[in-house]
């Protein structure tokens, strides 16, 4: 892998923590990123604040704070683009695909853009 798509990759793991702090409350304490064709799949762990991790003691509220780490999350990207990540990777971003193991606190999120951003010509297709 380029020196470039590396120093790429962790310039984008720092637009992720940057745009969660920011509008979530807490970003993530790691994050690993990899792009892939048109796809940056982000590992992300110690995302959860620990009132979080307070709530999810009930299974209630558990699914209250999965509902809240994905599909929120992903309400977020549809409102207010990553037009940071946009400009790092000089491609529109489409979309965003997350999940989250609250036991663990890790995430894993793959954001989707309409051209490959890792300098090859194949994308993926959804």
């Amino acid at each position: 892998m380029s020196k470039f798509i590396q120093k790429l990759e962790q310039q984008f793991s720092n637009l992720i923590r940057t745009y969660r702090k920011n509008k979530i409350g807490k970003g993530p304490e790691k994050i690993k990123v990899t792009f892939i064709r048109n796809w940056a799949i982000a590992y992300m762990s110690g995302c959860l604040s620990p009132v979080e991790r307070f709530i999810t003691r009930s299974k209630e509220g558990q699914d209250m704070i999965w509902h809240a780490r994905t599909r929120m999350v992903k309400e977020l990207y549809n409102e207010f683009a990553p037009t940071e990540m946009e400009q790092l990777v000089g491609v529109k971003f489409v979309k965003l695909f997350t999940d989250v193991d609250l036991e663990k606190d890790e995430v894993v999120s793959i954001f989707v853009f309409e051209k490959p951003i890792d300098g090859t010509e194949n994308m993926f297709s959804i």
